[in-house]
């Protein structure tokens, strides 16, 4: 088992137990050395205090159970606007909302696609892609996010003048 899985494993129960979810997990090497990142979430969102929380119970799960025998930095922390999407209910959940996904492999000779998530149906994810449907293998999915809008802004003259503030008046994530 590598180091990501390990890390994964040992976790989620902790954070069950907190009432929050493991969004994912890197490990990778970086300029600085080895870095663990671990992205958590919950309903209402994670705070700072939750981080460092975290950041604290993880760190001891590392040491104690000796999952990296070798100097590195942890980092917990939101999946930020553009949530990483991996398991089927991350999809269910994006339901509505606009993402971007890669695929491994070309799918009518794109590999890339933006769009509103219709649907999760069997193995399948289903975006509206320029006014198309669009059905995307679930096992084809080589990257999924949720892709960030930000928000509207607008004036009855059709723009806001330079040193006018403008009203948001849609926001959708």
């Amino acid at each position: 088992m590598d180091v990501r899985e390990s890390v994964t494993k040992t976790i989620e129960q902790v954070l069950a137990s907190y009432g929050m979810e493991l969004v994912d997990v890197e490990y990778q090497r970086e300029h600085g050395g080895w870095v663990v990142r671990v992205y958590l979430d919950k309903e209402g969102g994670i705070t700072l205090d939750d981080c460092s929380l975290i950041s604290g119970e993880v760190g001891e799960i590392i040491e104690v159970n000796d999952i990296i025998g070798h100097p590195y930095t942890l980092e917990v922390s939101s999946p930020g606007l553009n949530r990483p999407l991996k398991r089927e209910k991350d999809f269910t959940r994006s339901i509505g909302k606009r993402v971007k996904i890669k695929t491994k492999e070309a799918i009518d000779g794109q590999k890339n696609f933006i769009g509103e998530l219709l649907r999760y149906e069997g193995d399948m994810v289903i975006l509206e892609v320029e006014g198309r449907e669009k059905a995307i293998p679930f096992p084809l999915i080589l990257k999924a996010n949720l892709e960030y809008q930000p928000p509207q802004t607008m004036r009855s003259g059709g723009g806001t003048k330079k040193g006018e503030s403008a009203k948001i008046l849609h926001w959708r994530k």
